[in-house]
């Protein structure tokens, strides 16, 4: 019986067989291989910090509704936005076949959640097969790719720009990567070293820690001007703020972490107001306003498995944990627990 990873309460986590789906007109079954866990948007669902489940989110008016009972929140079943498997079934199409559309038998990326056998849309997958011969790992970067492309993007990095990436998590180095990509001198600021090797690996041409010293170090690497834009990607309020300080005159901050409640670190009476620092948010359901009329998030995927497949970057060395599916309670507590050596956990369904 098909198993899928379930978060029972704050720091809950289960995992529970479920009954096989029947297959729709138009849908595949997907036998999961891999599925990355994601150390920043998943372990605020582990944590109970989401705001979907203090808040409601309404599509229509993209606005949070308070939800008075957070616990009504749980159980959250099958997160994870980072998976890679082989297609096992396919039901009846309902569309006219098209290039880039699946068969029995791919090896497809895509996103099913943290479960045995994933049930898509075929639609949904177009473009999704991985070649055959490649490492199915490569598939649980797709995602995780796109999104720090999508902030190297809003951050406009390209040659001649300073680009300062704040925070060295698996998304925070492949923005690393991409920026170095693009031509930018690029700064990277981390605390772990462990993650500032890795960045140095990246092509990172300054690591820095961050600190208080951190604004006035970037200072003197860019003769007193400050870089031109800093990607966020910590998802703390200090790591927001000291984005602020480290950007120049009219600089842009790129806050694409996912920031948690309130903080008080954050101080918009300082450097950004004194500066006019642009602060512009980056998440993966678009991209920059700039550039919609010729990119979208298919389009962002397709150059993140494009790079992949060339080796840009080494993403297999990122993998530093491996647990079986069946102990994704292991995996989430070693990652609460700091999991200072961290980088990609993998969950392996088979």
């Amino acid at each position: 019986m098909p198993e899928v990873v379930r978060f029972t309460a704050p720091r809950v986590v289960e995992v529970v067989p479920v009954p096989s789906a029947v297959l729709q007109p138009g849908q595949v079954r997907i036998r999961t291989i891999a599925s990355g866990i994601s150390a920043g948007t998943e372990m605020t669902a582990y944590r109970g910090t989401s705001p979907y489940l203090t808040s409601v989110w309404d599509p229509q008016l993209r606005l949070f509704q308070h939800r008075e009972d957070p616990s009504a929140g749980y159980p959250l079943e099958g997160w994870g936005y980072s998976e890679v498997g082989e297609i096992v079934e396919m039901a009846e199409r309902l569309t006219m076949p098209q290039p880039g559309d699946v068969a029995v038998g791919d090896l497809v990326w895509g996103i099913w959640g943290h479960r045995t056998e994933g049930v898509v849309d075929a639609v949904e997958l177009r473009g999704h097969r991985l070649p055959a011969g490649v490492d199915p790992v490569l598939g649980c970067f797709v995602r995780v790719g796109a999104i720090a492309l999508n902030a190297v993007l809003a951050a406009h990095s390209t040659i001649g720009f300073t680009v300062c990436v704040i925070g060295q998590g698996v998304v925070g180095l492949l923005a690393t990567r991409y920026a170095v990509l693009t031509g930018a001198t690029v700064i990277a600021v981390e605390q772990i070293p462990r993650r500032r090797e890795m960045a140095v690996r990246m092509g990172a041409h300054h690591v820095l820690q961050p600190g208080p010293d951190l604004p006035r170090q970037v200072r003197e690497l860019t003769g007193g001007a400050g870089v031109d834009s800093a990607v966020e990607i910590s998802g703390s309020y200090a790591g927001l703020q000291a984005a602020t300080r480290t950007v120049g005159l009219d600089g842009v901050v790129v806050a694409a972490g996912f920031y948690q409640g309130q903080d008080e670190a954050l101080r918009l009476g300082e450097e950004f107001h004194h500066n006019r620092v642009q602060i512009v948010a980056s998440q993966i359901g678009s991209v920059p306003s700039v550039l919609r009329s010729r990119w979208d998030v298919p389009r962002l995927q397709r150059t993140v498995v494009e790079l992949l497949l060339r080796g840009e970057p080494d993403v297999v060395s990122m993998v530093t944990h491996r647990y079986p599916l069946a102990r994704a309670a292991e995996a989430y507590a070693m990652l609460d627990g700091g999991g200072a050596d961290a980088l990609q956990v993998i969950l392996e369904a088979s």
